[in-house]
């Protein structure tokens, strides 16, 4: 969850940390601080709230170092204070630390510590991890490093940490497990960022951490090694491809905007170089060596959290439908618990922006465990389900800022059109159904641009819903799981409650809540649910509820029943759900802009969730 940052060279640490933690900004934003060493020791400053606040603090100061660490909190023991705000410093005041994860035994080790005369000054897990660091570090004639590394030996949970200190003044030391950490090696200076956001504009050269590694930095280089058998490791540096372009707002009011506005080529961008329009078939290079496996498979599980759970749901109906592969569309923190059904005819699919989702990768590795074949869709090249799952498909959507996810969502749903069209041509799609597909999938850009230009008429369909307290979303069949995005969205950024049903079930409960004050978003594509869905409005209607209907076939009965409609173009049914996204996206940004929400940054929320 947390945003983490370090820098060792020969520049001012300070405004390179703070830069680093405004882009990582989105992974949490409860508090921040920095940790400098310099000749005259440790310094730490922290504060509660945004960066901004952090910065203004450290405005005030002469603090000066070329060494140094910096974290953006998203609060998980302790509630957000200056107290419980990172970096975290031993008793002594020598040794500091910065961590995103969750120490699971931090009870016992803080008892333990506490028996030997240890006071704490936070309700955090973190700081028992920097006392225990000091206490094997002050009683022994170890190294940082390696007090650092006998401590974790004594953990449970998961970690990324950054510590310093002061008896050690040219040394970072890092470590991972769960949490991701990138190394970034510049010209004799270092970096180490949760992700490669903050690197960027200062070095293209990255080292990616695994599970089980630290790295021990200093002015003379760097050094990996397993921390369970301390054996060094020889890692490939790898190129950051994505531009800085990319992470910034580049002329939007916010990042979900822009990223809103960059679905008019991020699907197409996922298509490109993989839809064959001359065959009407599709090639997914990251799969071709296990395409015979996934072909003859008895059963597929795709497994994701939030809005990638959402998207799975979409390729779970299009897997079955056209490539006639029975298929089970899972939540990830359900499944690692589960005693599902899993063995080597079994292909799992995990499903992740990020690539670092904890329960998700979880799901991974319990796939493995049954001999699964596990396939990976994500996002960000050197993630870490990108590298433990035995092949995958990048979604090439590009860096995505905005906490409530949108052009993942849709470029999620594009790779498994194009993952049902590739093994479909091979079981039971038909020459003719696929030539319709490939054509509506081949046309999206010109579609999505046409919904884009609509967002004004959105936004006075935002003004007249934006002080309403609920919201009820349905659909059916392919849009049933739109309408469970379109509801998330809501709530993410307006926090107005709102919930997404299939539209036949609202009789079986919801219908009870409808009344006058009660806006329905209803998805109503011309499609062989159109009929059902039209009662599902006059049954609405009978008690007095607010009609917005999503459509492509805006005729005289639905305008009829609708008091507001929001008519996108004709397309082919599997690609609606796409098309009918993006007017819920701009429908939830414009209710939260009015009501003065911070769009960007939802309360409570972060972008990546890489703890359980």
């Amino acid at each position: 969850m947390c945003g983490i940052v370090g820098y060792l060279g020969d520049k001012d640490a300070i405004p390179i940390l703070i830069n680093g933690l405004k882009r990582l900004e989105y992974r949490g934003y409860d508090s921040a601080g920095v940790a400098i060493v310099n000749s005259d020791g440790l310094h730490v400053v922290k504060r509660k709230g945004k960066v901004k606040e952090l910065k203004c603090e450290l405005e005030d100061t002469v603090l000066r170092g070329s060494i140094g660490m910096g974290h953006t909190r998203w609060a998980t023991h302790g509630i957000p204070s200056d107290l419980n705000a990172h970096p975290h410093m031993d008793m002594a005041g020598r040794i500091s630390i910065v961590h995103n994860g969750i120490i699971e035994n931090y009870d016992l080790l803080k008892t333990v510590l506490e028996k030997d005369g240890i006071i704490f000054q936070s309700d955090t897990d973190t700081e028992v991890l920097v006392q225990l660091i000091s206490k094997i570090y002050s009683s022994s004639k170890m190294t940082v490093a390696e007090a650092v590394q006998e401590a974790l030996r004594e953990v449970v949970g998961t970690y990324g940490i950054v510590v310093v200190s002061a008896d050690e003044p040219d040394t970072l030391v890092v470590a991972r497990l769960g949490s991701p950490l990138l190394l970034g090696i510049g010209e004799d200076e270092y970096f180490v960022a949760s992700d490669a956001s903050p690197i960027i504009e200062h070095t293209r050269n990255v080292v990616y951490l695994d599970d089980g590694e630290m790295a021990i930095i200093t002015r003379k280089g760097y050094k990996i090694i397993r921390i369970r058998e301390n054996h060094v490791i020889h890692k490939v540096v790898e190129r950051i491809e994505f531009n800085l372009e990319e992470i910034e707002k580049g002329g939007f009011p916010h990042f979900m905007l822009k990223e809103i506005h960059d679905q008019t080529h991020s699907i197409t961008d996922t298509f490109r170089g993989r839809l064959l329009l001359d065959t009407c078939r599709a090639h997914l290079g990251g799969i071709r060596d296990y395409l015979d496996h996934i072909l003859n498979a008895k059963q597929c599980y795709i497994t994701a959290c939030g809005t990638s759970w959402h998207a799975s749901l979409i390729g779970g109906y299009l897997l079955e439908e056209y490539a006639r592969i029975k298929t089970r569309v899972e939540y990830a923190s359900e499944f690692r618990y589960r005693n599902a059904v899993v063995d080597p005819d079994t292909v799992l699919i995990a499903v992740s922006q990020s690539g670092e989702t904890a329960d998700t990768l979880a799901a991974i590795r319990k796939g493995k465990e049954y001999g699964a074949l596990t396939v990976g869709i994500c996002n960000v090249v050197g993630s870490t389900i990108a590298r433990e799952t035995d092949c995958g498909i990048y979604t090439h959507a590009g860096p995505e800022i905005g906490v409530a996810s949108t052009k993942a969502f849709t470029s999620q749903v594009a790779v498994f059109l194009l993952l049902t069209l590739q093994i479909g041509r091979e079981h039971a799609l038909k020459e003719k159904e696929a030539e319709k597909i490939c054509s509506a999938m081949a046309n999206i850009s010109d579609h999505v641009k046409t919904v884009m230009d609509m967002s004004d008429e959105i936004l006075e369909v935002a003004y007249a819903y934006k002080d309403k307290h609920n919201f009820l979303y349905l659909g059916r069949g392919l849009n049933f799981p739109v309408a469970l995005e379109g509801a998330l969205k809501l709530k993410e950024i307006s926090y107005i409650h709102a919930e997404g049903y299939p539209a036949a079930e609202m009789k079986h409960g919801p219908i009870a809540l409808i009344d006058e004050n009660m806006p329905v978003v209803v998805l109503a594509p011309r499609d062989r649910t159109y009929d059902k869905v039209l009662s599902n409005i006059q049954e609405i209607k009978a008690r007095k509820g607010k009609v917005i209907s999503v459509t492509d076939a805006p005729t005289k009965q639905l305008i009829s029943l609708s008091d507001h409609i929001i008519t996108v173009p004709k397309v082919h049914r599997v690609v609606f759900p796409i098309l009918a996204t993006i007017p819920l996206q701009l429908l939830a940004y414009h209710i939260a802009v009015l009501r003065g929400c911070n769009v960007d940054q939802p309360r409570n929320l972060a972008k990546s969730v890489t703890v359980e």
